[in-house]
């Protein structure tokens, strides 16, 4: 039997979407998973749509791994395992801005087959399966395509934020940025869909955790990018990131990110 995983993501997207608007630009309390002093939020709306996708996920594919932000790892080593990350983006979301977005990934073997990134508040989403990718929101369907760029002097890049780095990679993403056209901050999960939808060209990121990229990666190889660590290794895992939109702009980045 063949098994319709596109429309399972869907289902896990309505429900997950379902369950964190009600909280969205509402006071909802803010609790910090970091013991020091920079914040790293999590909210009852993060809890609530874990627990509903897992809900589902188990109700259906029982045999099926889980691993989530929020509650943790349940069968990784499954042939199938499911990657969930609630909201991406939750300092976006508790600031009442919508660039926040539901992530959601299959691995099949470790590598991910299937990813949706969800932005419920807008209504739209992207998703891919690594030979294609696709875009449904208020503006109808479409496919995905990255758009070309034949060098860092031409290309717009993103990053959440270069506080998040280290001094060391820090100075290293520095480098880069000094070199492209132009260079902004924020978008979490939304920047690296913007890629894939063609405006714009590179995404440097450090520090990332398997539900931060997993979903994104069969969205990006699908719409024609490529994204690895600064290593030149595949991305699934998490690390230092980098996604471009053209493997012109991407070797180049990789050159003055390992140099």
């Amino acid at each position: 039997m063949v098994i319709d995983f596109t429309a399972f993501l869907d289902r896990l997207a309505s429900a997950s979407g379902e369950t964190i608007l009600p909280f969205f630009r509402t006071s909802l309390s803010v609790d910090n998973k970091n013991d020091g002093r920079d914040l790293d939020p999590v909210t009852e709306a993060d809890r609530a749509a874990e627990a509903v996708m897992r809900r589902l996920i188990k109700a259906n594919f029982p045999q099926h791994g889980i691993v989530g932000e929020e509650f943790g790892d349940e069968r990784p080593d499954a042939e199938y395992v499911w990657v969930l990350d609630p909201i991406d983006g939750t300092k976006s979301f508790i600031s009442g801005l919508p660039i926040w977005g539901t992530l959601i990934a299959l691995m099949h073997h470790g590598v991910p087959a299937f990813g949706m990134m969800h932005q419920p508040y807008i209504g739209e989403r992207f998703s891919g399966d690594g030979g294609a990718a696709s875009y449904s929101g208020p503006s109808g369907k479409r496919k995905l395509a990255v758009r070309r760029c034949a060098g860092l002097a031409e290309a717009t890049i993103f990053t959440t934020s270069p506080r998040l780095m280290n001094g060391a990679d820090r100075a290293q993403f520095e480098k880069v940025e000094a070199e492209t056209r132009l260079s902004r901050y924020g978008g979490d999960c939304y920047a690296y869909c913007m890629l894939a939808a063609g405006h714009l060209d590179l995404v440097v990121e450090t520090e990332l955790k398997p539900y931060d990229i997993a979903a994104l990666v069969p969205i990006i190889t699908g719409a024609g990018g490529i994204v690895t660590t600064w290593e030149g290794a595949p991305a699934q895992h998490g690390g230092r990131i980098v996604a471009a939109g053209d493997p012109r702009v991407h070797e180049a980045a990789l050159k003055l990110l390992q140099s």
